[in-house]
């Protein structure tokens, strides 16, 4: 496994033209853009160990973008894994966009069309490697794609503290060391992806599993033995964990299920099909088993009583 190292250069030294033309080189081609091109500075340098690249970048504020027609015309499948040293920006791929600042990580795929857009006087550590150096499955990985990824904890921090220091002295390492860094870096990448995909894939269990009881609530909301065991029960989990699904979103699951039984019993005493329906009638209809607790759990959350809207509608 060859290593090719290369210097950082001096911020000075490359106008506009010459960092398009070194970042295309040494990465992906790329489209890259400035709003101040005439007085636009910025360096790259890193060094490259068989089919692992790392850089280190600084530049004023500008933009890249891998479009359609540069991806149609120069297919690189790569992994880039982000790090901001300083600054800030925004990621976008996938139909997802993520604010980066300082300390944050992002990965993104060169493979699909995906957009950087940096401020001024950014710097940032980037790791370049193929998509089978990574073992996390390409469906699994799509879903963390150009999110922010947090640098502040755990593994997360370990990983950002790495790829900085590997990227800042990659001109001073001897081949043999780098090579053993470059490898290293990657499998703390590869425990960071992992770590996030599963939460990710964790969370839209989690979404799912409540919308599907949100679903069974209004199914049922019209028993008065609706309850959280019955609930619980009905979805294989345990009354606790259901508790905790509420709990996360600031609310319980039985002032859901009475938010929405009063829902339902306001639009029935402002429906003109339901004029000839007693108040009592329609508030057992939708589950509440008692008038006198009805009223007075209705004009606490709705400011009138119920007799006042019936009113209101004719």
């Amino acid at each position: 496994m060859a290593v090719d190292l290369f210097p950082v250069t001096d911020r000075a030294a490359l106008d506009f033209d010459h960092y398009r033309a070194a970042v295309c080189r040494s990465v992906v081609a790329l489209d890259v853009c400035s709003d101040r091109p005439e007085v636009f500075r910025g360096s790259l340098g890193g060094g490259t160990a068989g089919d692992i690249h790392v850089l280190a970048i600084q530049a004023d504020a500008h933009s890249v973008s891998r479009t359609p027609a540069l991806i149609a015309r120069t297919r690189q499948p790569y992994l880039k894994f982000t790090v901001v040293e300083s600054g800030s920006g925004i990621v976008v791929q996938d139909g997802r966009e993520s604010a980066l600042r300082r300390g944050d990580m992002a990965i993104y795929d060169t493979d699909r069309p995906y957009s950087l857009l940096l401020d001024d006087d950014i710097r940032l550590a980037v790791v370049m490697f193929p998509h089978d150096l990574l073992d996390v499955p390409p469906e699994a990985l799509a879903r963390v794609t150009a999110t922010r990824l947090d640098g502040g904890t755990g593994v997360g921090a370990l990983t950002k503290t790495c790829v900085l220091s590997i990227a800042q002295q990659v001109p001073g390492l001897g081949g043999r060391v780098a090579r053993h860094l470059f490898n290293g870096a990657l499998e703390l990448i590869g425990a960071m992806l992992e770590s996030s995909v599963g939460a990710v894939i964790a969370e839209d269990a989690r979404v799912a599993l409540t919308r599907r009881i949100l679903d069974y609530i209004d199914e049922h909301l019209s028993s008065p033995k609706l309850n959280p065991a019955q609930i619980a029960k009905a979805h294989f989990i345990s009354v606790r964990h259901l508790h905790g699904l509420f709990s996360a979103q600031g609310t319980t699951v039985s002032t859901v299920i009475r938010t929405r039984r009063l829902e339902r019993c306001y639009d029935a005493l402002m429906s003109p099909r339901e004029a000839g329906r007693s108040v009592s009638a329609i508030a057992l209809r939708h589950g509440f088993v008692e008038a006198a607790h009805f009223s007075r759990v209705f004009r606490a959350h709705f400011g009138v009583s119920p007799s006042t809207v019936r009113l209101s509608a004719q």
